[in-house]
């Protein structure tokens, strides 16, 4: 079995086709075949040959295709998918699998994902090391999600908005959510913006004519609040931060906090990784940013993320989720729902904020919002 989603033809066994072996046959003979013989084969009558009506037309052979099945078995313990499931599938079960899959996921909240962020739910039996698929060892799988494209929040206003309310309280929020989004998955911010911006520094510096690069100059693109924030130590800013928007639960943007306190609650619980699949996988980079944060539409962190996103998909990105399991091991299968049920949940607690943010925008400042897409 490659993926869940995909089958592989078995090739040609036979050197010579079976016209060839008949033709061979009839020229060492040197004559042409009599047709005595073939009355032999079967009544003279109409109805000597079987009638193929309703009979499958077609046929295909998943390689290692028991992993298959095995997952389909795992799945039903688990509750996901069942007889019904199956009668809708027509007994197919690649069909079964990603049905079940994405009822566990829901519909509702699969499609919050879709509008907001490219991911990639897969299952594999393979692995990619220096650039073959390998098969896994012990008959274990790999469920993934890659992301392909990166969603996007304008987080400026909503800062400028909470500063209005209490001051500090819009850095306080920032930082909350940041950190509270890298425990879980990649994002690009200011701070890979910064390093984009170092990096173009230092390559200027090797050219004859450094002077006339032009830099994007992320620190002037940062609020004011955020500035001041940035001379701090972290774990002061990370205390202040809970404490001001502790004190701020009840107030006018309520619940906004009760998201980004639901989100900080579901960022608290590790998600399990793979070392060896991490390690084994031959990826070239990191994992693609899921979600870009910026403070205005087209600031420097913009510039930044367009420019360096040209090069991201040159090299094998890890993906944004990873874990192998047996489907043999109910335990390791229920760690591999557990841990991709914790991904989805924070990945819809995240983009629901996103859309309320948004959408708050909207409301506010007519005509100001630009969708990316």
């Amino acid at each position: 079995m490659q993926r869940i989603a995909q089958g592989r033809s078995l090739p040609d066994r036979s050197p010579r086709s079976l016209r060839q072996k008949r033709g061979s046959s009839s020229s060492r003979t040197g004559r042409i075949t009599c047709a005595t013989g073939v009355a032999n084969l079967a009544p003279a009558f109409t109805q000597a040959l079987p009638r193929l009506n309703g009979l499958p037309t077609s046929y295909s052979h998943e390689l290692r295709g028991e992993l298959l099945y095995e997952l389909c078995a795992a799945l039903v313990r688990e509750g996901l998918g069942g007889p019904d499931t199956w009668i809708k599938c027509e007994d197919s079960a690649v069909v079964f699998a990603q049905r079940a899959i994405m009822e566990a996921i829901g519909e509702e909240r699969w499609n919050l994902l879709q509008r907001n962020v490219e991911y990639h739910l897969s299952v594999s039996d393979i692995a990619d090391k220096g650039g073959e698929d390998v098969p896994m060892e012990n008959g274990r799988l790999a469920v993934t999600v890659e992301c392909g494209g990166s969603g996007f929040l304008k987080i400026g206003p909503a800062i400028e908005a909470l500063e209005q309310e209490a001051a500090g309280l819009g850095a306080a929020f920032y930082w909350a959510l940041t950190y509270a989004i890298y425990r879980v998955i990649r994002i690009y911010n200011h701070d890979d913006a910064f390093e984009y911006e170092e990096r173009m520094k230092e390559y200027a510096e090797e050219e004859e004519y450094h002077e006339r690069y032009e830099y994007p100059e992320v620190e002037k693109a940062l609020p004011e609040c955020i500035r001041e924030t940035l001379k701090g130590n972290y774990r002061v800013r990370t205390t202040q931060a809970r404490k001001l928007l502790s004190r701020h639960r009840n107030g006018k943007y309520g619940p906004w906090m009760d998201r980004l306190r639901n989100l900080e609650r579901l960022s608290r619980v590790r998600l399990p990784s793979d070392p060896s699949f991490r390690e084994d996988g031959g990826y070239d980079t990191i994992a693609l940013p899921s979600l870009l944060v910026a403070f205005k539409e087209h600031d420097a962190i913009v510039a930044c993320f367009d420019e360096e996103s040209q090069y991201m998909l040159e090299g094998s990105a890890e993906p944004a989720l990873g874990v192998v399991f047996s489907p043999r091991q109910p335990e390791e299968v229920r760690r591999a729902i557990r841990t991709v049920s914790r991904f989805v949940a924070f990945n819809c607690k995240l983009f629901q904020l996103v859309e309320e943010l948004t959408g708050w925008e909207k409301n506010c400042h007519a005509g100001a919002h630009l969708d990316r897409g």
